[in-house]
């Protein structure tokens, strides 16, 4: 009979993060463990999206360690989603999301199938810089779907979404979880997630 591997978990040790002269946090730990959610809690300054950058490797932290025990290693394990969608405007809907599984991967939903599941069925063919503020999000989640990546890093991931648009958010995020899946999402809503939910609240920046 054969053994599935554990899926490995996600560690902050004793972090510290520094902008400028600022301390943002320092001695921060945690770990995620698979199929768990962390939320990002505290006032604006406080570091969470420094944090999120810092455990994408676009930020230095000052000290600490993130460790994720994979042969993939983090980087490849690793969406993570900004409020800037990044996006590219000239290019449709369907090339956009071409571009980024050729970047990450194309073991995820096909195209069409991502865009049903966000909302955007049937708007393939039009121009990205032609979407509302809302679908550009809705696009940037479908981002997520074409490419299979364990951990997801969301900065307020439900910001220009309506009443609608966050319930998606909280059922792509619950599907995430349900195969095992790690999310750490700074935000300051609340999110109505189907599995294991910690807030990590960090404070106000000294």
């Amino acid at each position: 009979m054969s053994v599935t591997a554990p899926r490995p978990s996600l560690s902050v040790r004793d972090l510290t993060v520094r902008r400028g002269e600022r301390t943002l946090f320092a001695g921060l730990s945690f770990v995620a463990a698979p199929g768990e959610a962390l939320l990002l809690r505290g006032p604006n300054g406080a570091g969470k999206t420094s944090l999120l950058l810092a455990i994408a490797g676009f930020l230095t932290p000052q000290a600490g360690t993130i460790t994720y025990d994979s042969p993939e290693g983090l980087a490849q394990a690793i969406h993570l989603m900004l409020p800037q969608p990044g996006l590219k405007p000239r290019l449709t809907v369907n090339e956009n999301l071409a571009f980024w599984r050729s970047v990450n991967g194309a073991d995820g939903d096909a195209p069409d199938a991502a865009l049903d599941r966000v909302g955007l069925g049937g708007l393939g063919a039009l121009e990205a810089g032609h979407l509302s503020t809302g679908q550009l999000r809705r696009l940037a989640l479908a981002r997520l779907l074409v490419s299979h990546r364990p951990v997801w890093l969301l900065d307020e991931p439900t910001s220009a979404l309506d009443s609608q648009g966050d319930g998606l958010v909280a059922e792509l995020i619950g599907s995430h979880l349900s195969a095992d899946g790690i999310v750490i999402a700074a935000t300051h809503h609340d999110l109505d997630v189907r599995g294991p939910l910690r807030t990590i609240e960090l404070g106000a920046a000294a």
